[in-house]
Order: structure tokens, then C-alpha cells, then sequence
């Protein structure tokens, strides 16, 4: 049975039962998963004024590069910090992520408390999704739930360009500073990094 709500149903206060209605329904490309909306948030009558706007040429927030190298270094991988799990009151954390044509990534790891989505903007950029390595051109989108092996690089020789999620929100801009870092750490110091960072290598 197909129900169209009108606009002016989603006002909860009006139709208490509005919620309600759309609870439990089965997902049209699963019909085997259930699905519903979260409870609600918001108590308010007519809405916030709160979004956030962030313009296209807003620089990057964190520039990663080898120690004495120029932020146009070839191998400098350029940070936006788009949404942060601050920003979002930890939904969410949203980062675009350019890399110089001789960018490297991390190595197969996991996540046990975030899953991460990957979805590339410009260039080539290569994606393991746990069992193959994928050249993924721009449109193209991974999905990574919590636990599964992944990882990705850049060597197409081009920049590449990519947008990150991981959710709920985690303090990613903190691991992406403290990248650069690494070299100068103990082994001990970086076990103790990757593993505040929710990073489990294999």
C-alpha cells in the first residue's frame, strides 16, 4: 500500500500520529529489513534558523605533507574539515580529501566503532573494499560498515579528490593532524594513536 503524505502532515504537533505512521515499514529495496524513522529531536512549533554554509573556495582546514615540504608538495593531501562530530553533535564527521598525485594512503584496517563511506569527487583513486582493490572514478561510492576491512590511495599519478563519512561522528580531524607525526613516535606511542583512533590494522 502506497501512502503519500502531503507537506503539511510532517507538522507532528497537528498529527500526533504522523510518527507513528511511518514507523516500521519495510524497506522497498529490502523487504526483509524494517526500517523507521528516528524518535524526534526537535519539540519546536516553527523550526530553527541554524544550518551552516560553508562556499566552495573556503581553503582546506589542515594541510598533511612530509616534514619540510610545501603545501603544493606532490605528496601533500589537503584536508576540508566539512562536518565535524563537533559541529553535528557526533552524527556525523564529512571531510573532502584531495590528494597530490603521489599521495599514499593507509594500509587494510578496521573500524569497530564507525563505519566510512567513500565517494569520489575528481580523478582516480583506489579503494579496497575487503576483498578487491577498485579503481574508483568520479560518482563512484563505497560504503563501509563497522568492521570491514578497507583501504585506499592514490596512484593514478593525477590528483584525486573524495569525500569521507563516518558516522556516528567521530574526532577524525584529530587522527589526520597527527598523521604527519607518526615517523617521529615510539612504536609504542603509535600503537597507543591508531588505537585512540578506533584504527585496527592487519
Amino acid at each position: 500500500m502506497l501512502i503519500i503524505l502531503a507537506p503539511t502532515y510532517l507538522a507532528v504537533d497537528r498529527y500526533p500520529a504522523t510518527h507513528q505512521l511511518l514507523d516500521h515499514r519495510a524497506h522497498p529495496r529490502d523487504p526483509g529489513a524494517i526500517v523507521s524513522y528516528p524518535e524526534p529531536r526537535y519539540f519546536g512549533e516553527h523550526g530553527e534558523i541554524n544550518a551552516d554554509f560553508r562556499p566552495a573556495t573556503t581553503g582546506p582546514d589542515f594541510v598533511a605533507k612530509p616534514a619540510g615540504a610545501t603545501d603544493d608538495d606532490p605528496r601533500a593531501t589537503s584536508y576540508h574539515y566539512l562536518s565535524t562530530t563537533a559541529s553535528t553533535g557526533g552524527e556525523y564527521g564529512l571531510y573532502r580529501v584531495d590528494m597530490g598525485p603521489e599521495s599514499v594512503g593507509p594500509s587494510t584496517h578496521f573500524h569497530k566503532a564507525i563505519s566510512e563511506s567513500f565517494f569520489i569527487l575528481s580523478g582516480t583513486m583506489r579503494l579496497f573494499d575487503g576483498e578487491r582493490w577498485i579503481d574508483a572514478t568520479s560518482g563512484d561510492y563505497l560504503y563501509v560498515p563497522v568492521g570491514g576491512l578497507h583501504a585506499f590511495r592514490n596512484e593514478s599519478g593525477e590528483p584525486a579528490s573524495m569525500l569521507m563519512l563516518f558516522a556516528p561522528g567521530a574526532p577524525r580531524e584529530d587522527y589526520f593532524e597527527g598523521l604527519p607525526e607518526l615517523a617521529s613516535l615510539s612504536e609504542e606511542e603509535r600503537r597507543e594513536f591508531v588505537l585512540r583512533h578506533d584504527s585496527f590494522f592487519v
